[in-house]
């Protein structure tokens, strides 16, 4: 009887816990949402490019400028993550940023675009990059030191056990420009196809087998790709996450939604418990009342794959929330 007790508690405890660590997680991912707060990193890149002052922005603190060259560092309790990123290739710095703080308002909206990237040294080096911008949970670690599997050096999202039932936001849209491939190899080059702002919510189930390799259910999905040009604020709009398997809805588009079974430019990755980068494969649907354990959003102003992007088309987004169930 007493162990019966015994453990009943303990089951009411570590759900509390767990709860009050979702909960935290949730109202971090809402206050920051806002935003309002923005930092600033200014970069001194390498003498060979130029040697300029370059910005790299985040969406937190006081609006405080940084003189440094210091790989980031997310402050305690900030979960969301830009792709505005530090690389330092064979010993030169350079930067680049994606997503910028914009007024509206008596505050600050996001502004998501894709653009070219010139690196320029006369008579050394002359590179013209297309560059996506990426606002997500998760994380970016700094500095870049190479080119190689741009995609994969993005971890989308983090550990999380709730079920959100939609992802909540503000937002407008530039979009469908024509796609120009920029791997900085080649000149650049347009496509002759228009290319559109991706957000997603997607959840999943994850473990790691005896290899280190991560495999997961789909447990939640959410997905929107903006196809047509959005001029006035959208407030408040509702992104509903879908549980379970959701391949039969008259919604699903199998190249935003489905599966990620193989590794291709699209697939997560993730740290496994050995440290290592590591795709996340998944297994299957979940059962419609499952629960996750982890979590990724994100808001891209281009869904192609790497190098490749409608330069021009931008997302601007405001007042991030989730909507729990």
């Amino acid at each position: 009887m007493r162990r019966t007790i015994f453990l009943t508690i303990l089951g009411v405890l570590c759900s509390s816990v767990s709860l009050c660590a979702q909960n935290h997680i949730v109202d971090a991912l809402d206050r920051y949402g806002t935003m309002d707060s923005w930092s600033v990193r200014a970069v001194k890149e390498s003498a060979i490019i130029g040697g300029e002052v370059k910005y790299l922005y985040e969406f937190f603190g006081d609006r405080d400028t940084v003189y440094t060259r210091e790989p980031f560092t997310p402050p305690q309790g900030y979960y969301w993550r830009t792709n505005n990123v530090l690389a330092v290739v064979a010993g030169v710095t350079k930067t680049n940023n994606t997503v910028f703080p914009e007024r509206r308002g008596d505050g600050y909206c996001a502004r998501i675009e894709t653009h070219i990237e010139s690196v320029k040294a006369f008579g050394i080096i002359n590179m013209d990059v297309t560059c996506q911008g990426a606002f997500i949970f998760g994380g970016l670690p700094e500095p870049i030191t190479d080119t190689k599997d741009p995609m994969a050096k993005v971890l989308y999202g983090m550990a999380f056990e709730g079920r959100p039932a939609a992802l909540v936001y503000d937002f407008k849209a530039d979009v469908g420009h024509e796609v120009i491939r920029g791997t900085g190899f080649s000149r650049l080059k347009s496509l002759g196809y228009p290319d559109y702002p991706e957000i997603a919510v997607i959840l999943q189930k994850r473990w790691e087998d005896a290899d280190g390799r991560i495999h997961a259910l789909r447990v939640g999905t959410a997905c929107e790709v903006i196809r047509e040009n959005v001029t006035q604020w959208k407030d408040g709009y509702r992104l509903e996450v879908h549980y379970g398997d959701i391949s039969g809805e008259s919604f699903y588009e199998p190249e935003f939604m489905g599966l990620q079974t193989e590794v291709t430019e699209r697939t997560y990755h993730t740290l496994n418990s050995r440290g290592e980068n590591v795709p996340v494969i998944e297994e299957g649907w979940a059962q419609e009342d499952e629960f996750p354990n982890w979590m990724i959003i994100k808001f891209l102003s281009s869904c192609g794959p790497a190098f490749h992007g409608g330069v021009g088309n931008t997302l601007w987004i405001d007042n991030v929330r989730l909507e729990m169930e």
